[in-house]
């Protein structure tokens, strides 16, 4: 389990883990080395004509990050036939046994003390096909220094104006795709050293001179900051090295640390099993309640989604209208028709959709239900303690009576998740939290977390980790708080945070196909946080390969993502 720990938090596991025999220097000579076999496999990846004429230029800071680049950088002399060459922001002494390696391997070394106006800098970047930036870790504080500002300022100018150009092609300018000019770039492939220099690895804040990654490699666990806006935006890629320490030593700043960065390994051991002699009722019934006139798509890309993840069986419960329009062309759910008020769903529907969930192993409400009095009152009365469940009256036809007819007990609602308008007509009743059964999951983006506490959204967005689990506390609730960098939270205390960061997912109607995969999840048995972590990472995953396919994020929509599923499934498992 990759860990998310807190600069403090990271110097107490290096003390301990020195303190227990795993050294500074073996933690440094591991991670100088977990950077140089990363930054090899990327030279390679660039494919260049002559291996032998890359470049490599590491700009070395005066502290640790410093040091695991002096490693990286005597490591690399020997992984690649490539000139690796070194920039010193301060002088090291001749005896410091790391740049003394540096110095034995013969590379080339330069300093900024004897650099006039950063010329040799400028050079060794711009022609440079890997940058590795170990000047500033975790220990760097903002705001920066005046000397390191020149030279960031110097970096960031020769990274961004590294060999530009035009190069002229025929075609006609009518058509984008051919144009008649256009710009080529070649720069330097930016990789960070545990945070992008400039970056408050803790807060996410970002000095305005600070170095953007491409590709960012941090050791033992990830740090907060790489998460958070704005700085996660320069993190690039992220690649976390553990160097050993995890398997060696039992550290209670790690062990005891509840937030965690869900992987691939993570999620697949997650899926619920599947038997070849199974039916399916092997893989339970998910009820998605939902729809309305103005939104009649969202529930079907919710049932769908539902039945990719899995579900032996999906029925969407919505108003009449919105069924006989989707009905002949989505074949696969099953339909319950609910009382209704002019398309969209009415209170009196309430006890008819509890004794309906009985027979069902999930539900989800909200997909397109809209943000009408009645359907807010809907809410109210299913949710309401004093409830009580009806004979169903189902059919085209709305029935007054259905609310009347029974004084049966009430019994308890399956797993339930709730998302979209769903949240926002809860976020109107007085302390709506009180009325949710325990481990429901809401699945809120800002705006809609915002309303549900009382909050605004700056505040919101500014503290998000925190927010989010001190509310899933309170709310005795999963909440799983959607942006770049999911964060989904349980009551206990454990935050599981995604990785994906991609505007692939910023569409109408791909929340629609999260929430399908979180009921279709819990409908096949998987506890209610697992689910969403499961989902949330399936979702992330097929929003990149929906961008991948189509050939970039711009014109991804829902149902892109939604088709994504099956593959990125394929690869999980």
């Amino acid at each position: 389990m990759i860990k998310i720990v807190s600069t403090a938090a990271m110097r107490e596991i290096e003390s301990a883990a020195n303190d227990a025999g795993f050294a500074y220097d073996l933690m440094m000579e591991n991670a100088g080395t977990a950077i140089a076999r990363r930054a090899a496999q990327l030279l390679e990846g660039f494919r260049l004509d002559d291996a032998n004429e890359a470049k490599i230029t590491v700009l070395i800071g005066p502290g640790k990050n410093g040091g695991d680049g002096l490693v990286a950088a005597r490591v690399l002399a020997d992984l690649t036939p490539a000139q690796v060459r070194v920039y010193l922001l301060k002088k090291r002494p001749d005896d410091d046994p790391l740049f003394a390696g540096v110095k034995s391997a013969g590379l080339f070394i330069a300093d900024a003390e004897d650099d006039q106006r950063y010329r040799v800098l400028s050079h060794m970047i711009a022609s440079a096909n890997l940058v590795i930036d170990a000047l500033f870790g975790i220990g760097m504080q903002l705001p920066l220094r005046d000397e390191a500002v020149k030279m960031l300022r110097a970096a960031r100018a020769a990274i961004n104006g590294s060999e530009r150009g035009e190069e002229n092609l025929e075609g006609s300018i009518l058509y984008p795709t051919d144009p008649r000019t256009v710009e080529r770039v070649t720069r330097p492939y930016v990789f960070a050293v545990d945070c992008p220099s400039g970056l408050d690895c803790d807060t996410g804040e970002i000095d305005s001179h600070a170095l953007t990654a491409d590709e960012t490699i941090t050791f033992i666990a990830v740090k907060p900051g790489l998460l958070t806006y704005p700085g996660a935006a320069q993190v690039g890629k992220l690649t976390v090295a553990t160097i050993g320490v995890p398997e060696n030593t039992k550290i209670p700043a790690l062990t005891g640390e509840k937030r965690f960065l869900v992987d691939g390994a993570y999620a697949r051991d997650l899926l619920p099993e599947r038997s070849t002699s199974s039916h399916k009722g092997s893989y339970g019934k998910a009820l998605i309640v939902g729809g309305s006139v103005n939104y009649s798509g969202a529930p079907a890309m919710s049932a769908l989604a539902a039945y990719r993840s899995g579900a032996g069986l999906v029925t969407v419960g919505t108003p009449a209208p919105v069924a006989a329009s989707l009905a002949a062309k989505l074949v696969e759910p099953t339909w319950l028709i609910f009382p209704s008020e002019m398309g969209v769903l009415a209170d009196s529907a309430a006890p008819l959709i509890r004794k309906e969930a009985e027979i069902y192993t999930a539900l989800l409400i909200g997909p397109g239900i809209n943000r009408e009095k009645t359907t807010r009152d809907l809410l109210a009365a299913l949710f309401s303690n004093g409830a009580k469940a009806a004979r169903p009256q189902i059919g085209f036809v709305a029935s007054k009576q259905a609310n009347t007819d029974s004084d049966t007990a009430v019994k308890p609602l399956p797993p339930l998740s709730l998302d979209a308008d769903a949240l926002n007509l809860l976020s109107e009743i007085d302390q709506w939290w009180t009325y949710l059964p325990p481990e429901t999951i809401i699945t809120p983006h800002a705006g809609e977390f915002a309303r549900l506490a009382g909050l605004e959204r700056e505040t919101v967005e500014a503290n998000r980790f925190a927010l989010a689990a001190e509310k899933a506390a309170a709310w005795n609730c999963v909440v799983l708080l959607k942006g770049a960098h999911t964060i989904i939270a349980n009551p206990d205390g454990r935050t599981a945070v995604l990785p994906f960061k991609t505007s692939a997912l910023s569409t109408a109607g791909t929340g629609d196909v999260l929430s399908g995969l979180i009921v279709g999840f819990l409908a096949q048995g998987v506890k209610a946080f697992d689910a969403a972590v499961l989902a949330g990472y399936l979702h992330g995953m097929a929003g990149l390969e929906a961008a991948r396919i189509k050939g970039g994020e711009r014109a991804v929509i829902a149902g892109d993502v939604l088709e994504a599923i099956p593959a990125v499934l394929a690869a999980l498992e």
